[in-house]
């Protein structure tokens, strides 16, 4: 009895370590500079292809960054306090194509409601930066 005590001590001493040597959270406006490290901005575009876009991220009160390959298109809203990573975006675009005057609601993910509207900003795109060979 005496060294399962000891052992779940041992245990607990442990486990407090780890918790204060976690790394602290992201904020989204540095989750964003970590995403855009290493590349440049392009000339922002009113619309991106949808079917070339596969991940999209919402970076909470910031932007929505679109995934194209090895590009990055970072959209930022005119009202980014309205973006939440709990909603889902609910688009309905006006072709094949993502464009900023698309219809874009937010839904609540659990009770299925609305939450807000989006309006939609250019489309910014970052690539990386090729490096000189040496």
């Amino acid at each position: 009895m005496r060294a399962l005590a000891i052992a779940l001590a041992a245990t607990a001493l442990v486990a407090g370590g780890a918790a204060v040597s976690a790394k602290p959270k992201l904020t989204p406006e540095q989750r964003l500079e970590k995403l855009l490290d290493g590349r440049v901005a392009g000339k922002p575009t009113t619309c991106i292809s949808q079917t070339d876009t596969r991940d999209l991220e919402i970076l909470d009160g910031v932007a929505l960054v679109y995934r194209s390959g090895s590009t990055l298109y970072v959209n930022k809203p005119r009202n980014p306090e309205d973006l939440d990573s709990d909603d889902i975006l609910v688009i309905r675009p006006s072709g094949s194509q993502l464009c900023r005057l698309d219809m874009v609601h937010t839904v609540d993910r659990m009770g299925h409601f609305t939450t807000g509207f989006i309006n939609l900003g250019d489309f910014v795109p970052y690539r990386r930066v090729q490096q000189a060979a040496k």
